[in-house]
C-alpha cells in the first residue's frame, strides 16, 4: 500500500492514518468555500486543511482529529508543505474545542457509519463509526463555531442526505449549495456536497456531476475541479 500521494504542490503522507487520502477528501477540498480562519473537522492525514490553504493563501487554518497518529501525520504533512505557518493542528474532539474567534469557513468529511462497521484496527473503526461525532454534535457545534456570514460545507454518502438536512435545520443552519456526485452517467448519485449557513439562502445552487467518462477518464467537470491539484 502506498505511503501517499503526491499532488503539485504538497504531498500528503497517510501511513499513520486509518482513512486513506481518497476522493471524497479531494472532492471537499476543491469544491468547498473558505475564508480568513478555516476549521477542518477531523483532518485525518490533513488533505483537506492543506487543499484549503492552497486554495485561499491568505487563510489561516486549524485542523482537528481526536485519533494522536493522525495528528501527527497532519503536522507532519503541514511542516513539509509550503503552507506550515498557516495551518496547526490540534487533538481535541470537535465537542471540546474552543475557539477564541468564530470561524469563516468550515470543512468536513464526517464518520458517517450508524453502527460500528467492520474494520481492521479501532483507528478505522473510530474515523468511519458516526458515534464519535453524531451528527446533531456535528451540526450543533459547527453552528458554535460559525461566524454569522460563514459557511459550512462536507461531503457524505446519499444515504447520509436527508438526515444531514434536518440535523442542519434544527441546529439553526441553512442550506447554500448541494452537488450531487455520480461516479458515471448511468450510476445513481452516491455522495453528495452540501453547504450551509447561518443566513436563509435567497437562491440555493444545485448541481450534479459525475466524476467519469464511460471510459474511465477524468470528466471534464472533475478535470477542471481539480486542476489546480492533481498532478
Amino acid at each position: 500500500m502506498s505511503s501517499g500521494f503526491t499532488f503539485k504542490r504538497f504531498t500528503v503522507n497517510h501511513a499513520l492514518c486509518a482513512m486513506k487520502v481518497g476522493t471524497d477528501g479531494v472532492l471537499l477540498g476543491a469544491w468547498a468555500e473558505g475564508g480568513r480562519r478555516v476549521l477542518d473537522i477531523g483532518t485525518g492525514s490533513g488533505l483537506i486543511a492543506l487543499m484549503m490553504a492552497q486554495k485561499y493563501p491568505t487563510a489561516h487554518v486549524t485542523a482537528i482529529d481526536i485519533e494522536p497518529d493522525a495528528c501527527l501525520q497532519a503536522r507532519e504533512n503541514a511542516l513539509r508543505s509550503p503552507f506550515a505557518e498557516r495551518i496547526s493542528v490540534e487533538e481535541t474532539a470537535l465537542q471540546d474545542f474552543a475557539a477564541d474567534e468564530q470561524f469563516d469557513a468550515i470543512v468536513c468529511n464526517p464518520p458517517f457509519y450508524a453502527a460500528t462497521p467492520a474494520s481492521k484496527t479501532a483507528q478505522r473503526t473510530m474515523a468511519r463509526c458516526a458515534a464519535t461525532l453524531p451528527f446533531a454534535d456535528l451540526f450543533k457545534h459547527a453552528a458554535r463555531l460559525l461566524g454569522a456570514d460563514g459557511v459550512m460545507s462536507v461531503v457524505i454518502p446519499a444515504t447520509c442526505r436527508s438526515e444531514f438536512d434536518a440535523e442542519a435545520a434544527f441546529a439553526g443552519l441553512f442550506p447554500r449549495r448541494t452537488c450531487g456526485i455520480r461516479t458515471l452517467a448511468r450510476k445513481p448519485v452516491s455522495r453528495w456536497l452540501l453547504e450551509y449557513g447561518k443566513r436563509p439562502a435567497t437562491d440555493i445552487t444545485e448541481e450534479e456531476h459525475c466524476l467519469n467518462n464511460d471510459d474511465m477518464s477524468r470528466s471534464c467537470w472533475y478535470a477542471d475541479l481539480t486542476k489546480d491539484f492533481y498532478l
